[in-house]
């Protein structure tokens, strides 16, 4: 078996599982401030994530766990080379869990506007920040002798922005989904808009951003070529990003939810597909960091991945359970944010 290629794909699982999960209250973060107007709404927005969001996180700490023991020497470029943004990132990620935390500690209506507004802003920087990264990769980056070249200013071209901004535009339709799903009455109303800038940004950012892709980097449909039925992906990616405006029009909410999960879920595996063999690209002509230069021993592996099929389970029993157990529309309980 080759586990290096079975650990690539695990990985994309894992990535997966985070931008349809974490995605979603992203999204929510991003339009706190936006379409909640009073404190009660801003407490049923803060609540229709509240019992997940910590539980969603788990599988981007799970991702960098299984890069580091998977492919070390990828772990150590990307975490070297992207250093000043991956520290930003980390950041907004603890200013939004404190966000969350200490929001309603207090009845001070500034306190609470400081908090509410360092949520949403956090909430955006992370996307930003992962999106530039998932740019760069895409548009390749340059590699000396396994490190990365240039600073941090050199990361921030064109393409990596419009990829920032298609994964900000993603994540707040896939959010305003959700929350149409989790709330009712005039919160509810007040998020249908959102549901339809949301997508107008996302389907112009897609078409400009695969156009720019296509034009620019042509070799990320190279796996396409060679294995025509994997167009079969696209085709149903395209299908469930029309099917959201149709389903949004026609009041299936559930519907158009699962488009979006759809959707993150093919962009994912799309990347994986532009990038495979590479963890690492190189610019055209340069040097790239393959899944194969970079994977620990075969030994390893096969360990990581006896551990990874009796662990993966517990994960997705847990996932599972929490997301039934706390179905239905957001209430405000004793215990709420």
């Amino acid at each position: 078996m080759d586990w290096a290629t079975l650990w690539f794909l695990l990985l994309g699982v894992l990535l997966a599982g985070y931008a349809i999960l974490d995605g979603f209250d992203l999204g929510v973060g991003m339009l706190h401030m936006l379409v909640a107007r009073t404190d009660h709404e801003r407490r049923l927005v803060l609540n229709s994530i509240g019992p997940l969001w910590d539980g969603n996180e788990v599988w981007l700490v799970t991702f960098g766990g299984a890069l580091f023991a998977a492919f070390p020497e990828a772990y150590a470029t990307t975490f070297s080379g992207f250093y000043i943004p991956f520290m930003l990132l980390l950041n907004t990620l603890i200013f939004r869990a404190a966000a969350i935390e200490f929001r309603s500690k207090v009845q001070s209506p500034w306190w609470r506007t400081f908090w509410d507004v360092l949520f949403s802003g956090a909430s955006l920087g992370t996307t930003l920040l992962m999106g530039v990264t998932v740019g760069n990769l895409v548009w390749g980056v340059e590699l000396v002798d396994g490190v990365m070249q240039g600073g941090t200013l050199d990361k921030l071209h064109p393409y990596a922005l419009a990829m920032g901004g298609l994964a900000v535009s993603l994540f707040a339709m896939h959010g305003s989904i959700y929350l149409y799903l989790k709330t009712e009455g005039e919160l509810q109303e007040r998020v249908v808009p959102w549901m339809w800038r949301t997508f107008g940004v996302f389907n112009g950012l897609y078409l400009l951003v695969t156009m720019a892709t296509l034009v620019a980097r042509p070799g990320v449909t190279r796996h396409l070529q060679a294995y025509p039925a994997a167009w079969l992906l696209v085709v149903a990616n395209i299908a469930a990003v029309m099917n959201i405006p149709r389903s949004i029009f026609k009041g299936q909410a559930g519907q158009a939810f699962a488009s979006s999960t759809f959707v993150v879920a093919c962009l994912v595996f799309l990347l994986g597909a532009a990038l495979y063999p590479n963890l690492v690209p190189g610019l055209p002509g340069g040097e790239s960091l393959t899944i194969y230069g970079a994977a620990s021993s075969e030994a390893t592996l096969q360990l990581m991945a006896i551990v990874a099929a009796l662990g993966m389970p517990m994960v997705l029993s847990y996932t599972a359970i929490v997301y039934w157990t706390f179905r239905g529309k957001v209430t405000l309980g004793e215990n709420a944010y």
